[in-house]
């Protein structure tokens, strides 16, 4: 059909400049939140690109269901404008027509974010864990600042000390190194020189020319050894992120049938959204009536007021059914919500002349 062909070309590029100018306006603003943050010392500032790359990579889907919902809305609600809609009505067409060739337009985006929930998203979530694991630790390896008293490793009670400091070979001079073991035992480590080790798979504190004494405070017993060089392992390999350790790196196979209410709770959410695609795409049909003559733009109202209640029921749903008050299958009511309530209004806008209470009782009891 000639109107299914035009109104998947106009939705498209609809949808190409509206996820475009969204996109654009989503990374400028993470941008320079990252770059506060770099300049603040809390994030490297080679690292800024990579962590703006994954944090827009996550928001794709949404804002895919984003554009789908709004390209639709956009250019039926201007065929309503241009008494288009009027004269399809009184040519003995229904919306449901519509439905088809909103489908068509809606269905490769739907498969799109399945693809990227299923399979993209939890590759790039273990990435994005592992990038800011290993980024965290090169921070802590390469904070060094002389005269001041810093924790070193994370755990052990490690805390040592630099005189002075060469930025431009990474020599320090005068250290003093203190940590705690397992058996409350102190150690206290004097060194003329030391440098950060990153090679292989350790992260070693290189000491050279210094004494070591250790013991128990207040016994009197503890034991000296000077020495040459001395390496403090620090940690081993940077940490990486175990597909297992969050649900959302977890693989959806291994989502599948899980006992998990976490598991489960992820499993309803990468299948929620797909789903989303398709009923937000269908409810956009009747809300995109609007009234040439009056003016008025409630339907955009309507619009976001249906978005919002929608992606916050799913959210808080994902929430409950990860904390086990409610079963698996509860969490798919806000998609059962929103099919009936396209179908309400769909038959209520096939009769616009009505006044909205009147067609909404006329399509909720029809004769």
């Amino acid at each position: 059909m000639i109107y299914s062909k035009q109104f998947i070309k106009e939705a498209t590029l609809a949808a190409i400049g509206i996820f475009f100018v969204v996109l654009a306006i989503l990374v400028f603003t993470q941008g320079i939140n990252m770059l506060g943050r770099a300049a603040d010392g809390r994030v490297a500032i080679d690292a800024v690109a990579t962590l703006i790359g994954f944090w827009t990579l996550g928001m794709t889907p949404l804002l895919l269901v984003l554009t789908a919902y709004i390209s639709t809305i956009t250019v039926l609600a201007r065929y309503w404008r241009g008494s288009e809609m009027a004269v399809w009505l009184a040519s003995g067409l229904g919306l449901w027509r519509w439905v088809r060739p909103v489908m068509a337009f809606a269905l490769p985006l739907a498969v799109l974010v399945a693809v990227m929930q299923t399979t993209v998203m939890p590759w790039a979530e273990y990435r994005s864990r592992e990038f800011a694991e290993i980024l965290k630790q090169k921070q802590n390896l390469s904070l060094v600042e002389a005269g001041t008293f810093r924790e070193i490793g994370g755990s052990g009670g490690r805390v040592y000390f630099v005189e002075t400091f060469d930025t431009e070979n990474g020599v320090m001079k005068n250290l003093f190194v203190r940590e705690t073991d397992e058996q409350g035992r102190d150690s206290v480590v004097f060194a003329k020189e030391g440098h950060f080790d990153l090679s292989g798979n350790l992260r070693t504190l290189v000491l050279t020319n210094g004494y070591r004494y250790s013991g128990i405070a207040g016994r009197g017993d503890f034991d000296t050894a000077s020495f040459e060089r001395l390496n403090l392992v620090i940690n081993a390999t940077p940490k990486i992120i175990s597909p297992i350790s969050h649900q959302r790196t977890v693989p959806t196979m291994q989502l599948i049938g899980s006992s998990n209410l976490k598991y489960q709770a992820e499993l309803l959410w990468r299948i929620s959204l797909p789903i989303t695609v398709l009923l937000l795409s269908l409810l956009a049909i009747p809300l995109s009536y609007s009234n040439p003559r009056s003016g008025s733009s409630y339907h955009v109202l309507l619009a976001v007021g249906f978005f919002l209640l929608y992606q916050n029921g799913l959210t808080m749903l994902r929430d409950a059914v990860g904390s086990g008050k409610i079963p698996f299958w509860a969490g798919f009511l806000p998609h059962l919500f929103i099919a009936a309530c396209a179908v309400v209004l769909l038959r209520m806008r096939a009769m616009p002349a009505r006044p909205f209470w009147q067609g909404i009782k006329a399509a909720l009891l029809p004769k």
